[in-house]
């Protein structure tokens, strides 16, 4: 088995792999116990031969497999790549580029939701994987055998993987239905995690102002403080207590220890006085500063039923596309369209539009029939006259 340890022999494999169409990727690494994820392997597999990369060798250079990262001839392939990608970027500064990931090709032609790794190779290769080192712990050296045998596989079957889905993709014409998934892949924005948004992230049913700007400073202090220390936010203090903290306002580390389930050892310690810090700066935010409550969508009750009835056309449609139903529509454009508001909506324009728009706007002009035929067995669509009183596409 090939394993590099040094930065010659990465230099010299990855120089071999820039000249190939297409190399399979995969990342091993930690992360329980760190904000940013501790890379342990690298796996690359190619038709010229795979390989195994250690980053934790003694004086080796990751530069060379950045650089093959970023080879515009060579399609990097992925599985539900988006962690892997997000742990090159931190340390290059790149996306890969270009690239491609055999989940989300799955999801446009019939393997549903998130389809694993294993299920892709067993129905697809009629082929099995030995899953028994998943949980290993990739920081310790030597690895054995197997672990280096697991790690290996990731990257062996997923170059059959890709190219059996890459050319169903073609047959059914369907290159374009992914183009938006993995945009979304190649956008930096997609791993950067940015203190003053994190808020957002955080569940919570407040719609007051004052509360949601204590918030957004309390939540982007605690993201700092985990960036800068490399440890998991939620292991400062979780974010049900950053709701209590921010509920309480308290103005006093004697008042933050009475704070329920918010452990004694954070508000009495250095953290209780952070904390105490940042909410005593939120007290000086004038007014006008403060958040903007999120608003609820202003759509009329009249339109949530012709949602519902959307909901139903769209899970129709992806059965029988046999695609996931989320590449097609999410609930904000059904929703959108269903309150006649139009503008860009993508379901709107190209093979969306071809597969399930033109249909949504003929249900929400009245002219689409959906009935059962109990002879195939398959729900099917009339195309009818519209009432006359029905406009053919009110103005938003």
């Amino acid at each position: 088995m090939n394993v590099i340890t040094d930065t010659a022999a990465l230099r010299e494999w990855c120089a071999k792999l820039a000249a190939e169409p297409f190399v399979t990727v995969d990342l091993e690494f930690l992360r329980e116990h760190h904000y940013y994820a501790q890379l342990c392997l690298i796996q690359l597999g190619s038709r010229r031969g795979c390989t195994i990369v250690d980053p934790l060798a003694e004086g080796i250079d990751l530069q060379p497999f950045f650089e093959l990262m970023q080879s515009p001839q060579t399609v990097k392939v992925f599985h539900s790549g988006r962690q892997d990608i997000e742990i090159i970027y931190n340390l290059s500064n790149h996306i890969p580029t270009p690239l491609f990931d055999t989940q989300i090709a799955a999801m446009a032609v019939g393997f549903g939701e998130s389809a694993s790794y294993e299920s892709l190779v067993a129905h697809l290769l009629h082929r099995s994987l030995d899953k028994s080192s998943r949980l290993s712990d990739w920081s310790i050296r030597p690895l054995t055998e197997t672990q280096l045998n697991y790690a290996l596989s990731d990257v062996t079957h997923l170059m059959d993987v890709y190219e059996q889905l890459k050319q169903t993709l073609t047959d059914q014409h369907r290159e374009s239905w992914i183009v938006d998934e993995m945009a979304v892949l190649s956008n930096p924005e997609t791993y950067q995690n940015k203190p003053e948004e994190m808020w957002t992230r955080i569940h919570h049913r407040s719609h007051n102002a004052r509360f949601l700007t204590f918030l957004r400073e309390l939540a982007a202090w605690r993201e700092r403080r985990s960036q800068s220390k490399n440890t998991p936010r939620q292991s400062y203090i979780k974010d049900d207590m950053l709701l209590a903290v921010c509920a309480a306002e308290p103005q006093t580390k004697e008042q933050l220890c009475k704070i329920r389930n918010l452990r004694h050892d954070i508000a009495a310690g250095r953290l209780g006085d952070e904390i105490i810090e940042v909410l005593n700066r939120c007290r000086k935010i004038p007014e006008t500063d403060y958040v903007t409550p999120p608003k609820f969508k202003d759509f009329p009750d009249k339109s949530s039923a012709l949602t519902e009835l959307l909901k139903m056309l769209l899970k129709i449609v992806s059965q029988q596309e046999n695609i996931v139903a989320r590449l097609i529509a999410t609930e904000d454009m059904l929703q959108e369209f269903s309150a006649f508001h139009n503008a860009e909506n993508p379901i709107l324009s190209g093979w969306r539009y071809q597969i399930f728009g033109s249909r949504a706007e003929a249900l929400r002009r009245g002219a689409l029939a959906i009935s059962f035929n109990p002879e195939s067995r398959r729900i099917e669509f009339t195309e009818k006259e519209a009432p006359k009183n029905c406009a053919a596409t009110p103005k938003a």
